[in-house]
């Protein structure tokens, strides 16, 4: 069944992309949780985040570019490569399809989250499982600090990958682009993970955390932060990533794209090749 519409292409593209994406990247956390670190460690649980983006980008790139991520969606947006009527459309697949990663993780899962949790789906705690899912922040770290933390991963994200995609700088040999920036997620999960576990990405936050939510865990998974009761965690790997991308696009044009001659742009622009423009 050849599906004409190239939106409905483009969004069950996505979807399964960013399904693929989150079900990985959440499987690595789920066989380090549950095996006591036995079969998986915090690099083993890197490591799928990182290759499930090259996956995910393998899946995709083609047909919907693979954001996977409302983070880049929003950036491509204000950089005019993407169209602002798309943006909450892909937000609403990317967040389903997360949700949907969450219970099939679940489901893969389910034997071991009950005997790894002795029963009882806990948000703290040592047997707590929620942490498979959402992310929450470490004891030490406050909303604020959680805040910065969320901006600068997301800048530091959208800059490189700007660099990565901008033809007028230094070339990907093409077809590696997704090993890549597979590469840069990995260097950030391993640079800047341990404050919050390094969502980077709206939809890879709030589905699987809904997903807790309707699944047993109950509403502590929006409440609750360590040592600090009801401050809420949920809304700083929902509202500050897309805050990161704004400022990392901001940064890649002002200190890059801005300064290649214009000629340089025109060509690229008839050759069809991505070219950055404010």
């Amino acid at each position: 069944l050849r599906i004409r519409n190239q939106l409905v292409r483009e969004c069950l593209a996505e979807l399964l992309s960013t399904f693929v994406l989150i079900i990985i990247t959440l499987s690595g956390a789920a066989q380090k949780i549950t095996s006591f670190e036995m079969k998986g460690n915090l690099l083993t649980s890197y490591l799928a985040g990182a290759l499930a983006v090259m996956a995910g980008i393998y899946i995709a790139g083609g047909i919907s570019g693979a954001h996977m991520n409302p983070a880049f969606s929003f950036a491509m947006c204000l950089i005019e490569q993407f169209p602002w009527w798309k943006f909450p459309i892909f937000m609403f697949v990317q967040t389903l399809a997360s949700f949907l990663s969450a219970g099939a993780v679940y489901i893969l899962y389910y034997d071991a989250i009950w005997h790894y949790s002795n029963g009882t789906l806990t948000v703290s705690g040592p047997r707590e499982t929620a942490s498979i899912f959402a992310t929450y922040p470490a004891d030490y770290v406050s909303i604020a600090n959680g805040f910065l933390d969320q901006v600068i991963g997301t800048g530091v994200l959208i800059v490189v990958i700007m660099g990565i995609m901008d033809t007028r700088n230094k070339a990907v040999p093409k077809g590696l682009e997704p090993v890549v920036v597979a590469l840069l997620v990995l260097s950030i999960e391993s640079s800047m993970g341990s404050n919050c576990g390094c969502p980077l990405n709206p939809a890879r936050d709030m589905g699987p955390r809904l997903f807790t939510y309707v699944a047993g865990w109950g509403p502590e998974v929006f409440r609750w932060v360590e040592g600090r009761g009801g401050n809420g965690w949920w809304w700083v790997p929902l509202v500050e990533p897309l805050l990161g991308a704004a400022v990392g696009a901001f940064l890649y044009q002002l200190f890059v794209a801005f300064h290649y001659p214009e000629e340089d742009s025109d060509v690229l622009t008839e050759q069809g090749s991505i070219v950055l423009v404010n």
